[in-house]
């Protein structure tokens, strides 16, 4: 972890005491260091106190500076562990799919799972529509927090099709936590995932996701609701993906 030092202080006066605000010329200078790679994801950027001995400015100033880069979406700020760089923006392509997995990886980032409950549970109406199966019948129910570096990016609740799984038994928590679930079922039951439909929305966190994602209750998320299907068609996954909006963005390329 990369740490800013007091003794560095010297190389960061001359703040200009023009029209420009204080906080806004510091927050400049800590996102030009990010964005030039000095701080990595999960770097501690300096404290409100830091910023005060550096700069001679007061803590409501160097306060502001972090409020700043924090809605700006590259830090995010952890009572007793500081102002944390975040992992770099995801554009995602919707005309494409690749798994969190392949995703997170072909940008330099390394993906990980904490998978929260794996159980069969009664399909809902939603779930037994996309699915294409009876309503309450079981479905084995995975809900995990997709990761990179580390920090949660997404928190997701995935159903599986009974009629692609059949008599599988259900997988443990550490085969999720260490490998992708398209992975998973292809590995146990011949069937890959080749496409599907998704939609996206915007809604704001609950109390539970804002937990997962470590971000405050209300902040905005993008939600996906994606079916995926095998090269037959035969509907494979319904998922419900909240992804945060400060980490991942969608994009479309498009023609007249």
């Amino acid at each position: 972890m990369t740490l800013y030092r007091l003794d560095m202080a010297h190389e960061f006066t001359d703040l200009d005491a023009g029209p420009v605000p204080l906080w806004f010329q510091i927050a400049a200078r800590l996102r030009k260091d990010v964005q030039a790679g000095k701080f990595a994801a999960g770097d501690r950027l300096p404290s409100e106190s830091e910023l005060n001995a550096m700069y001679g400015v007061s803590r409501t100033t160097a306060r502001s500076a972090l409020d700043r880069l924090e809605q700006e979406g590259l830090i995010t700020r952890r009572p007793g562990k500081g102002s944390i760089v975040l992992p770099p923006h995801v554009d995602q392509q919707l005309k494409t799919f690749a798994g969190f997995a392949d995703e997170m990886r072909s940008r330099g980032l390394r993906p990980s799972y904490d998978t929260r409950s794996i159980r069969r549970l009664p399909a809902t109406a939603d779930v037994a529509k996309n699915l294409k199966i009876n309503r309450r019948e079981p479905v084995l129910t995975v809900d995990r927090v997709l990761l990179a570096d580390g920090y949660p990016m997404a928190t997701s609740q995935s159903w599986i099709s009974p009629r692609v799984l059949k008599d599988q038994a259900a997988p443990k928590t550490k085969d999720l936590n260490a490998k992708s679930l398209y992975a998973w079922i292809e590995a146990v039951s011949g069937v890959r995932i080749v496409g599907g439909d998704e939609t996206v929305e915007a809604v704001n966190a609950n109390e539970d996701i804002a937990g997962r994602l470590r971000v405050s209750v209300g902040a905005a998320t993008l939600v996906a609701h994606r079916l995926s299907r095998s090269k037959n068609h035969t509907p494979v996954e319904y998922v419900v993906i909240h992804y945060r909006a400060d980490r991942y963005r969608f994009s479309i390329g498009w023609r007249r």
